[in-house]
């Protein structure tokens, strides 16, 4: 890792320089899922409770996010699509982003502890670690499965948003969890098989540049069918219900096809179109996640089974 710090005559940093090092658009997903975890327990917390649990996971999303930007400056820095953020952009001092980074962590597991119960807190400790050290300091950098146990870290919010509730965890916090730990391989990779160029020289151990992109086909195809009975099993408990399943059965029959469609794709086929299949299967990807869980809240306003 190397610290980047701002140059002389880098453009000052503004608020949203800040608000950038938290990655929104990941703390996005965090709050959501870890919202829907918390909201389909089966157990009625204060609105007040509920709304300081969602709001210290988000900030520890967010400073799980100033760390991996702190720790990979100088990967960004030579990434076409990260190369503008704060940090490589010379706004923002690293420094600046590991101190926020830590003191943001310790805010938001100190307040979720007070505001829910220890428990939580304990997991979202673990979990901002997870990222901060066990993926973006170790495994990133090593393996080409950086993605699938990273992927660990961004399944848990709705483990803890559950934990928020219920102060445990139970088989359906668990299938909420492998629901996005075996997405994120397939969405991940779908992606790095049309930004190839920059994990390589990033010398990122990406699967495309470890193993190449037929192998990296293979891998989406073969998790997609993994990940199918996780998600349609969770309709089978007591959070899930006809209006999940029946989702959950469709979504999954599209991601299935989207995979075979890569399978099938040579690669003078995906760069004579730009690789179209593949940023449609990427897009359809985001959708499979987030109709999941929309459907879980239609699921527990509709009642379950």
């Amino acid at each position: 890792m190397t610290d980047i710090n701002t140059y002389e005559g880098a453009p000052e940093a503004e608020f949203r320089d800040f608000v950038a090092l938290l990655k929104p658009r990941v703390m996005s997903l965090v709050v959501f899922t870890a919202f829907v975890g918390l909201w389909v327990a089966p157990v009625d917390l204060h609105p007040f409770v509920a709304f300081c649990s969602v709001l210290f996971i988000a900030l520890g999303g967010g400073a799980s996010g100033a760390l991996n930007m702190w720790y990979d400056a100088d990967i960004d820095a030579v990434m076409r699509r990260t190369r503008s953020r704060p940090i490589p952009s010379g706004r923002i001092e690293g420094g600046a982003a590991l101190s926020l980074g830590l003191i943001l962590a310790g805010f938001a597991v100190m307040m979720l502890g007070l505001a829910a119960n220890w428990f939580a807190a304990g997991f979202l400790a673990f979990t901002i670690f997870f990222y901060a050290v066990v993926y973006t300091i170790w495994l990133k950098r090593w393996t080409p499965q950086n993605i699938v146990i990273g992927g660990a870290a961004g399944a848990f919010p709705p483990m803890i948003g559950w934990a928020c509730a219920t102060g445990g965890i139970s088989i359906e916090s668990l299938l909420m969890f492998a629901l996005i730990f075996f997405w994120t391989p397939p969405h991940f990779w779908a992606l790095a098989l049309f930004m190839k160029s920059d994990y390589h020289i990033a010398k990122v151990p990406m699967l495309t540049v470890t193993h190449g992109r037929a192998a990296t086909r293979r891998h989406i195809f073969a998790y997609t069918l993994v990940l199918a009975p996780f998600a349609i099993w969770l309709g089978l408990t007591s959070v899930g219900g006809p209006v999940y399943l029946a989702a959950s059965v469709v979504l999954n029959a599209l991601f299935i096809h989207g995979g075979w469609r890569i399978l099938r794709r040579s690669e003078d086929a995906a760069i004579a179109d730009g690789y179209a299949v593949e940023k449609r299967v990427f897009k359809l990807s985001l959708y499979y996640l987030f109709l999941h869980f929309v459907a879980l809240l239609v699921q527990n306003a509709m009642g379950g089974w």
